[in-house]
């Protein structure tokens, strides 16, 4: 998987990319990961990328030219292009795991007042992480990233996947660690019984049970689907 990220502050990824999970996984080649700066793509000298906006009203926006350039450059026949706006699909992890069966994925990361409306003509998917507003689609970028690259094989151990939250659209299942006694609060006995079968059938059990109290939305559909 290779990601090309579009950015105006490109050392904003600094630490994502040469920390945990992210750095190994690009070490062992499982993935690609580059930041653009998007003032390389401008044609003005002074490396102009944004303008007021016709109309009038506060903030900047994203000329075309620049980020016109900056994909052009960058995309190929199996490449996909994500918009990170606030009026884009909310991401999840179905979308997640669609996306990292692909091959390359290129990600505009918006700032100002968004981007010129003419840039989603060369754009396939619209993205935003949740419904709240953010400086900029650099986070958020990090975010997809993130999700992605943690579902390549090789990345992960399979066997976490597979338990993770919302794999089937379930949340995971309360965990816990030594001590077994700490402040009069128990580790559950059937986790220390060594019965596998009845440590699965806790498992599944608490796992609907936290998902009722905490998100019984995802209940209402399978992401997955």
């Amino acid at each position: 998987m290779k990601f090309d990220i579009i950015t105006l502050f490109p050392s904003m990824f600094d630490g994502f990319v040469n920390e945990s999970i992210i750095k190994r996984a690009i070490n062992n080649k499982l993935v690609e990961i580059n930041v653009h700066n998007l003032r390389d793509y401008s044609p003005y000298k002074n490396g102009q990328v944004d303008d007021y906006q016709f109309g009038g009203g506060p903030g900047m926006v994203l000329m075309c030219e620049p980020v016109f350039n900056a994909v052009e450059s960058l995309r190929k026949d199996n490449t996909k292009v994500i918009m990170l706006t606030p009026s884009g699909e909310v991401f999840t992890q179905k979308i997640a795991k669609s996306l990292s069966n692909l091959e390359h994925i290129i990600l505009l990361c918006g700032h100002y007042e968004g981007f010129d409306e003419r840039i989603k003509t060369i754009v396939d998917m619209e993205i935003s992480i949740g419904d709240y507003v953010l400086t900029g689609g650099e986070i958020p970028s990090m975010v997809i990233c993130d999700s992605i690259t943690r579902l390549i094989p090789g990345v992960i151990n399979i066997d976490s996947l597979n338990t993770e939250s919302f794999n089937d659209g379930l949340l995971d299942y309360p965990v816990y660690t030594r001590p077994e006694v700490f402040r009069n609060m128990s580790v559950p006995q059937v986790l220390l019984s060594g019965h596998h079968a009845n440590i699965d059938k806790y498992r599944s059990e608490e796992r609907i049970r936290v998902t009722k109290e905490k998100r019984s939305d995802l209940l209402e559909g399978d992401i997955d689907e």
